[in-house]
C-alpha cells in the first residue's frame, strides 16, 4: 500500500481537537475560532507536502501542485478533497476524512516524486453542512457560481451575525465571492472521499463504496403564525395555535415519504417555537423539512402536497404560513468513466468494493456542474453519522485513500 495509515490517523485525531464542544463530539462551524485553527493546520500540512497554498474569496483552502503539462499548455486541474466544517456535536470523520485523504495523496506523490500531466488541487471546503448559516454546500456552490452576495447578507447565525459579516471578519470581502467561481476550463475532474454515514458497506463487509448517484435534495424552511395568547384564559375553540396545527403536519410529512416509497425520505430536522413559555400559547412555529429521493419528481410531489396540506390546515385554524425553498438539487450521477477506473483499480489492488447510491448530499454533486466527478465511500460503524459515535476503522480509511491515490495517478 502506498499510503500510510498512521499519518492518516494522526491528522484525523489532530483535527478532532479543533472543536467548540470538547468531549462531546466535533462542533466546528464555519468562520469561527475552531475553523481558524483547523484551516491553519490544513494549510501547514499542505505546505509540508510541497503544495502552493491559497484561500479563495469564498473561504475555501486550496493547495496546488503543478503538472508537467503546464509547460506545454495550461491543462485543467484534477481536484480532490472535501469539507472541514461539522454539524453540532458531530463526528471526527464527516468531511474531515476526505480532506485528510487528499493530504495523504499529496504526501505520497511528493515522496515518490510522481509527476502528473494535469495540475492537482487539494481542497478543504467550508460550510458544507450549513450548520452555522443554513447555507449548505456553500463552498462548492461558490466554486460553481451559485452563491450571490444577497444570500450572504440574508443568512444569519444564532447570534444574529450575517454570513457576509463573518466572511468580512475573516478577511474575505463578501462582494468578491463571485471570484471563487471556477470553470470547466480550469477543473477537469473532482474526486471526493467521504464516510458513508449509513450501514450498507459494513453490512456487505466491503472496504469501500464507489458512488454511482447522489440523490436529489430539497430543503424547506416553513413558518406558521397564530396568536400568542394566555394558556389559561383562552378557550380551546378560540385558539389560533400554530404548534397544534404543526403537530398534524409533521405526521403527514412522514406519511407522504412512506407512501412514495422507492427509498424516498422526508425529515423535520429543526423546530423553533416562540415565545416558548409554559403558560403562553405559541404564536409562531418555524421548522425545516429535508426531502430526498433518487427521483426528483418524487421530491417535487411531496413538496407540492405539503403546500396543499399546509394551506388546508392553516385555513381551517385561521393561521398564516410561509414556505421558503432553501436548496433544491437534482439527483446527480457520477462520471461513468471515473466509476470504471475506480472499479478497475480496486480490483487490481484487492480492495473490496460496492457500487452504490448516496442518500446524503455532498460537494461532489455541486462540482458536477463544471467537472467530471467521482466519489469514494468508506464504512461507518453501525451506520452512525452526524454524532460523536461516528467511526471509521483506519484500515478502511487507508483502503479508501489508496483507491483515491490510484485513481488520481491514472486520471492525472
Amino acid at each position: 500500500m502506498n499510503v500510510k495509515k498512521e499519518r492518516i490517523a494522526r491528522d484525523i485525531e489532530a483535527l478532532a481537537e479543533f472543536t467548540a464542544t470538547p468531549g462531546q463530539g466535533v462542533t466546528r462551524f464555519s468562520l469561527t475560532e475552531e475553523d481558524r485553527e483547523a484551516r491553519e493546520y490544513i494549510k501547514k500540512k499542505m505546505r509540508e507536502a510541497g503544495l502552493e497554498v491559497r484561500e479563495d474569496q469564498a473561504g475555501n483552502v486550496i493547495g496546488r501542485r503543478a503538472g508537467s503539462g503546464d509547460q506545454k499548455a495550461e491543462l485543467p486541474a484534477v481536484m480532490l478533497g472535501s469539507h472541514f466544517d461539522s454539524v453540532r456535536q458531530g463526528g471526527r470523520f464527516d468531511g474531515t476524512a476526505g480532506v485528510v485523504a487528499a493530504l495523504e495523496v499529496a504526501r505520497v506523490l511528493e515522496e515518490q516524486e510522481i509527476t502528473t500531466d494535469h495540475p492537482l488541487e487539494f481542497v478543504a471546503l467550508i460550510e458544507e453542512e450549513g450548520s452555522r448559516f443554513g447555507s449548505g454546500l456553500y463552498g462548492s456552490r461558490a466554486m460553481t457560481g451559485r452563491v450571490a452576495r444577497e444570500e450572504l447578507e440574508e443568512s444569519y447565525d444564532e447570534q444574529g451575525i450575517s454570513f457576509a459579516e463573518a466572511l468580512e471578519d475573516f478577511g474575505f470581502p463578501p462582494e468578491k465571492v463571485k471570484e471563487a467561481r471556477r470553470s470547466p476550463e480550469e477543473i477537469a475532474v473532482f474526486l471526493e472521499l467521504h464516510n458513508e454515514l449509513g450501514p450498507l458497506l459494513e453490512a456487505e463487509d466491503k472496504e469501500v463504496g464507489i458512488v454511482d448517484k447522489i440523490v436529489g435534495i430539497t430543503h424547506l424552511n416553513v413558518s406558521v403564525t397564530g396568536s400568542p395568547d394566555h394558556a389559561g384564559t383562552t378557550p380551546m375553540d378560540m385558539r389560533r395555535d400554530p404548534l397544534a396545527a404543526v403537530g398534524h403536519i409533521f405526521g403527514r410529512i412522514e406519511e407522504l415519504a412512506l407512501e412514495t416509497g422507492e427509498g424516498t425520505v422526508a425529515t423535520v430536522g429543526n423546530v423553533d417555537v416562540s415565545p416558548g413559555a409554559t403558560n403562553v400559547i405559541p404564536g409562531r412555529v418555524e421548522f425545516t423539512v429535508d426531502i430526498r429521493s433518487k427521483n426528483m419528481e418524487d421530491v417535487e410531489n411531496i413538496s407540492s402536497e405539503l403546500t396543499e396540506i399546509m394551506d388546508g390546515i392553516c385555513q381551517q385554524n385561521s393561521l398564516e404560513y410561509e414556505i421558503e425553498e432553501m436548496i433544491s438539487v437534482e439527483p446527480t450521477g457520477m462520471s461513468g468513466e471515473i466509476i470504471d477506473i475506480m472499479q478497475d483499480k480496486a480490483e487490481n489492488a484487492d480492495i473490496s468494493c460496492l457500487t452504490m447510491d448516496s442518500g446524503a448530499g455532498h460537494d461532489a454533486m455541486m462540482m458536477a456542474d463544471i467537472a467530471k466527478t467521482g466519489m469514494i465511500f468508506v464504512p461507518s460503524r453501525d451506520g452512525q453519522g452526524h454524532s460523536p459515535e461516528e467511526w471509521t476503522d483506519m484500515e478502511d480509511l487507508a483502503a479508501g485513500t489508496e483507491l483515491l491515490f490510484l485513481t488520481v495517478t491514472e486520471i492525472a
